[in-house]
């Protein structure tokens, strides 16, 4: 009787706490595998487009060369320039382009924009030469 009264007082207690060591495991696992590859992709770096230079650039065009100031000053380049106009706005400039196109509606236009201007006024003037109907834009670079 001593024996069973030795084996009463050895309760065996349930583990009630979680096993956490294979959750550091597959964790290290992880780490591994994101240090590895972080290197192969570098979202600091943007694709941008290649613009190369076109075969034959146009003879004669307007050129439309905008200023930081919202003045912008319209010619014909070529062979027969046409000496060059200086417009206070927007609205004058898209006027004269207009008479221009109607004047000679082959010639293609090349706007040539200021370092510092807002990126905004150059689309609205190639947004303005297209709603007139020319057809050929150009963006002048150095």
């Amino acid at each position: 009787m001593s024996g069973s009264t030795m084996r009463g007082g050895r309760t065996r207690k349930f583990k009630s706490e979680i096993n956490v060591v294979p959750y550091i495991d597959v964790m290290l696992v992880l780490l591994v595998i994101f240090m590895v590859a972080a290197p192969l992709n570098d979202p600091s770096v943007i694709n941008l487009p290649s613009a190369g230079k076109s075969a034959l650039p146009p003879s004669t065009y307007i050129e439309v060369a905008l200023k930081p100031n919202a003045k912008a000053t319209i010619e014909v380049k070529g062979p027969s320039p046409v000496k060059p106009q200086t417009m206070a706005d927007r609205g004058q400039l898209t006027q004269k382009l207009q008479s221009m196109h109607d004047a000679s509606p082959e010639l293609p236009v090349m706007i040539s924009a200021d370092k510092d201007i807002k990126y905004d006024d150059v689309i609205q003037i190639i947004a303005a030469a297209k709603k007139l109907g020319i057809t050929r834009v150009g963006l002048a670079t150095k």
